[in-house]
């Protein structure tokens, strides 16, 4: 029998190989004992598993349910307890219940269910404007809160105050250029006044450290707006001014070469502000730029390193009858025609009877054409930024804003979409159907959100929780290093 098997040929040999998965699964190998356990254990293995995920998905995922939240901030003391106005003042986003809060609970609305987007590819979120645009029918998504996440802004908001500190270089009064890198000493005016009245109200601040051990920011207090006008720099001269100015703090103090220039930032609201740093490259990369002209598009300006500075025309007070004011046209624009973005809208629309396009002087006062008017039309000029926005907001006027690219302020913070209308140049010969498609009800819903945003686009003397100071802090405290860096140690030291 040995010898049988021994001479058995590989064709034999290759067949009994092959018949083997056919005993595997002959009906005699499959009612034994062990063939069961064979497919039982991997079976029952699969079973859990597809409960389990199942079970996941079903708690976790709003595909079958939809969740209603009541949204609470708990707070270890009262919210008023702020160095400036109570917390709560002059917010009217917010609903506090019973009259106040109890127990340090404040309430945030409920969220009010999404309506459906209008069909067509363009009626999609842009990712690059995060903002919505229109569909052929010119609906749109806006039942959303002004705040990205209002429970966590006041959270935070609340510990910015109690704990983010600015330290400032600084400047003797004799100093040949104090009048550039000291505040000014007067009300600021003008176009680019945001500039100067935030550098105001920081140096009056609570924000303010002596000891730069402590501070999460160290401020370059020189003024882009006021070296302009200097016959000694002017503006060809500035890049030479902020490049040595860089080189003498820098060999000064150890908080600059410490960090490469990272926890710095300076302040400018006109557009040269962003070019005259091309002779201090590490400026213009690592420092935090907190400018008017916020354009992405552009290499000078990094978002979410980078910050876009409100540009407001200087007022005080809220305008008068804006509840009664009768808004019987359309929309509003007046503006030099200084942009190819212009020329396209003065192109279509010049000589419409409903959308209002101006330019050279205004027959009618300014202040009484936003008044009168729905939507009110921020376009780009020289740069993506005017005060078109806050004056709009100002006056109780929906912004309608076409500036491809732009970073627009406080966009960390607040929703856009819940109180503006996003379009994108190409779409300016649609104009007039996009406005038209907006129902009343949205139209209100946007008013609405624009008289509660609007304390955000003011400045004040002093400032006032939530006002345009306030909220700078909050976009540099959100741009503050996570790990503060330890001045005490030896530079030699930690280069080893």
């Amino acid at each position: 029998m040995k010898i049988h098997f021994q001479r058995l040929s590989l064709s034999s040999k290759a067949m009994a190989r092959s018949s083997l998965p056919l005993y595997y699964f002959s009906p005699r190998r499959v009612s034994s004992p062990s063939s069961k356990s064979f497919f039982f254990v991997p079976a029952t293995l699969a079973l859990i598993s597809t409960i389990f995920i199942l079970f996941y998905i079903f708690t976790t995922s709003t595909l079958f349910t939809s969740h209603h939240h009541r949204h609470t901030l708990y707070l270890k003391q009262p919210l008023g307890s702020f160095p400036s106005s109570p917390l709560t003042q002059n917010v009217p986003s917010f609903s506090l219940h019973n009259n106040g809060f109890k127990n340090g609970t404040f309430d945030l609305p409920k969220r009010p269910p999404l309506k459906a987007v209008g069909g067509g590819e363009d009626a999609t979120m842009s990712q690059v404007t995060s903002r919505p645009h229109f569909g052929s029918e010119g609906n749109f998504v806006n039942n959303l809160e002004v705040f990205h996440d209002g429970d966590i802004f006041l959270e935070d908001y609340k510990e910015m105050n109690n704990s983010f500190k600015i330290y400032v270089y600084p400047v003797k009064r004799n100093d040949p250029f104090a009048h550039a890198l000291l505040p000014v000493d007067f009300e600021p005016g003008g176009n680019y006044a945001s500039e100067s009245y935030f550098k105001k109200a920081l140096m009056k601040s609570h924000f303010i450290t002596k000891d730069p051990t402590k501070a999460d920011l160290f401020f370059l207090p020189f003024s882009i707006a006021r070296l302009r006008h200097d016959r000694r720099i002017g503006t060809g001269g500035i890049q030479d001014f902020i490049r040595d100015y860089i080189f003498n703090i820098s060999q000064k103090y150890p908080y600059w070469n410490r960090s490469g220039g990272a926890d710095h930032f300076y302040v400018a609201c006109h557009s040269i502000g962003r070019s005259v740093m091309a002779k201090a490259r590490e400026l213009k990369l690592n420092a935090i730029q907190i400018v008017c002209s916020s354009s992405y598009f552009l290499s000078g300006y990094i978002a979410h390193k980078d910050a876009s500075l409100p540009q407001v025309w200087p007022r005080t007070g809220d305008p008068p009858n804006l509840a009664s004011s009768k808004r019987n046209k359309l929309s509003f624009f007046a503006g030099s025609i200084n942009s190819p973005v212009r020329e396209k809208l003065l192109k279509f629309w010049r000589n419409d009877s409903e959308i209002a396009a101006h330019y050279g002087r205004l027959k009618t006062p300014y202040a009484d054409e936003l008044l009168s008017s729905k939507f009110c039309l921020h376009v780009k000029g020289f740069e993506v930024n005017t005060a078109r926005i806050a004056d709009s907001l100002y006056y109780g006027c929906v912004p309608i804003i076409i500036a491809n690219y732009y970073d627009l302020p406080f966009a960390d913070i607040l929703n856009w979409k819940s109180f503006s209308i996003v379009v994108v140049t190409v779409d300016i010969p649609s104009l007039k159907q996009i406005l038209r498609g907006i129902t009343s009800d949205e139209y209100l819903s946007l008013q609405r959100n624009v008289l509660k945003v609007r304390k955000h686009f003011q400045w004040h003397v002093p400032p006032i929780d939530f006002d345009a100071f306030y909220m700078v802090m909050y976009e540099l405290w959100l741009r503050r290093s996570s790990a503060r860096i330890n001045f005490s140690l030896d530079p030699k030291k930690l280069c080893k």
